[in-house]
């Protein structure tokens, strides 16, 4: 049976991400907008506002037994079960985001050159003073992948301050609502949060504001589900926190398979328009049809056994004192 969805603590936490986003991004619209050079450490300083909104409104208004437990920062383990699930934060956003760029390719909006690598080489001898490639192009273009798993990596510790938000708090507490609700509000306000910079020009240049905004959301809601099914399956933020990091580093492989001297629109071509929308729908749907957002697969049972005890010790200790909310 579906509870009631704690609604008063999740239009709390939204109206504070959204709050703190723009007033982190604010300065942005009175000293040059994104040709700032401090808009990469704005929109970093901007990743961290949903974790701590969510932490502002676990500690002062759910106040649950454990704070990390209730962001899925804790326990890690099943330790299988995690590491399978991590394994799958890197390889879904690496097939999500290249998988856009055939099918944009197929239908005429992704300029493609998957032999000659035009744009990024370009690119790269823009950066490099005009100076030759050192090795084979193809050589270079592999090495990009492994950059991907690096800079996801990295990635991780700023997009985890996303994730705490969106996925290690708003989405479990919509689930009460149902999956498809749940998914639609989270994906809608992760989408509406980078706002502040999608009216300055980012992520769409070439489109108006309004329409950054619009395809952005239908961005968030599409890969947040898939983020969101991670959290839920694996009962932990890490794998959708490093899903986020590698789907951030993997998103500059649309310039590498691109042909030189021709724009890409993002409101039609890679991941951010609405061909890259095809992949992810299709698995979103599969995913809804299976049921699978209905939380962590069983565990074995001494597993199962080991957390039963643990809950009914939790609950004991409870009664026997009153514990304030934990912050380890």
């Amino acid at each position: 049976m579906r509870g009631r969805a704690p609604t008063r603590a999740a239009v709390i936490f939204t109206a504070l991400a959204l709050a703190l986003a723009w007033a982190v991004a604010l300065p942005l619209y009175f000293t040059g907008g994104l040709d700032n050079p401090l808009t990469q450490l704005v929109a970093v300083g901007m990743m961290a506002a949903p974790a701590i909104a969510a932490l502002i409104v676990v500690r002062f208004v759910d106040r649950p037994q454990s704070i990390p437990r209730e962001l899925g920062l804790w326990p890690l383990r099943p330790a299988r079960r995690l590491f399978v699930y991590l394994g799958l934060a890197v390889l879904i956003p690496v097939v999500i985001v290249l998988s856009a760029l055939p099918i944009g390719a197929w239908l005429g909006v992704y300029p493609a050159d998957v032999s000659e690598f035009s744009a990024f080489r370009e690119a790269f001898e823009a950066q490099s003073g005009g100076l030759s490639l050192p090795i084979p192009i193809g050589v270079l273009v592999a090495l990009q992948f492994v950059n991907v798993v690096i800079g996801g990596i990295v990635n991780t510790i700023p997009a985890l301050g996303e994730e705490l938000g969106w996925r290690g708090y708003l989405l479990p507490k919509l689930m009460p609502l149902g999956a498809v609700p749940a998914i639609l509000v989270s994906g809608v306000t992760w989408g509406l949060w980078h706002a502040p910079l999608l009216l300055l020009g980012y992520n769409y240049p070439s489109a108006p504001g309004w329409l950054g905004v619009l395809m952005m959301c239908g961005t968030c809601i599409l890969i947040g589900a898939i983020f969101g099914w991670l959290r839920l399956r694996s009962n932990s933020v890490w794998p959708p926190a490093l899903a986020h990091g590698v789907f951030n580093a993997a998103a500059g492989l649309s310039l590498v398979f691109a042909r030189a001297g021709e724009p890409i629109d993002t409101v039609h071509a890679t991941v951010l328009g609405w061909t890259g929308w095809i992949v992810p729908l299709a698995v979103v749907a599969i995913l809804l049809v299976t049921r699978s957002f209905s939380g962590p697969p069983p565990t074995k049972l001494s597993d199962t056994v080991l957390g039963e005890r643990s809950v009914i010790r939790d609950a004991e200790e409870r009664q026997a004192r009153a514990v304030p909310p934990s912050l380890l």
